[in-house]
């Protein structure tokens, strides 16, 4: 399996970082991209890649976070990207349900990692919340410009949304969300969804899946979630963890050679 999205750097994980890392190996974790969401945190997350040849690295500012940054341009995303084990530009985005940062911040920022996507080769990483129509639009406005790749990350949104994406070329990636008992849209959009653009993930240390709710989540509990997917989907455990792994170096190419 591999946790295409969790946070090995924040506090809930930091602390105890090596034994975390021995859990998610022990569970069957064969990889982890450790996402970075401020500027102060890259040198960090990039350090923790490169100490484990089975973790890699994202550089990017996270939508709560684009007020704190109005300098983060493409020009910087591209140069903090060089690095081997920097494998994706994010996560980035539009976040209008809590609106921490300006929208227009926001909207400038996401356009900025875009860019820097685009100009890398590297795969855009998505957070959208309460924001689907003016993520969609400038996820269609840029693409018009030239293409880029990217997936949409800890997916919540709307069957039609995800239909969208994935005629733009996205792919798809679904967190321990799809197990809480309340999740019946998501789990029916889940279920759907092609095969060939799925990844699963964490978000670690956040949304723990059932039957982990209330604790800190880490990169081992992303088997729970493929387990609760392969039988929404009725297909067989294996299968899940064989095509999503597949799809993640679809997706996450330079993750090869890192």
């Amino acid at each position: 399996m591999i946790d295409s999205h969790c946070h090995l750097n924040y506090k809930g994980l930091v602390e105890d970082q090596a034994a975390v890392i021995a859990r998610a190996r022990g569970a069957g974790v064969r990889g982890m991209l450790n996402i970075s969401t401020r500027e102060r945190e890259w040198a960090d997350i990039i350090a923790t890649a490169e100490a484990h040849e089975d973790i890699w690295a994202s550089v990017g500012i996270h939508p709560h976070e684009a007020d704190a940054h109005p300098d983060i341009d493409a020009r910087k995303l591209v140069a903090a990207a060089v690095h081997p084990k920097v494998i994706g530009i994010g996560e980035t985005g539009l976040d209008y349900y809590y609106d921490h940062s300006d929208r227009v911040q926001q909207q400038a920022s996401f356009r900025a990692h875009i860019n820097a996507s685009r100009e890398t080769g590297l795969p855009l990483i998505v957070h959208t919340r309460d924001a689907e129509e003016d993520t969609l639009s400038i996820l269609r406005e840029e693409t018009g410009k030239g293409a880029f790749p990217g997936l949409i990350h800890c997916f919540t949104a709307s069957g039609a949304f995800a239909d969208a994406a994935v005629e733009l070329g996205f792919y798809i990636s679904i967190s321990g969300i799809v197990t809480f008992k309340n999740a019946k849209e998501l789990q029916a959009v889940a279920q759907r969804l092609p095969t060939e653009r799925l990844l699963i993930e964490t978000d670690a240390p956040f949304l723990a899946p059932v039957p982990h709710r209330g604790k800190t989540c880490e990169p081992a509990f992303v088997a729970d979630t493929a387990r609760f997917l392969a039988d929404l989907r009725g297909v067989e455990e294996e299968a899940l963890i064989d095509s999503s792994t597949a799809n993640f170096y679809a997706l996450f190419t330079k993750a090869q050679s890192a």
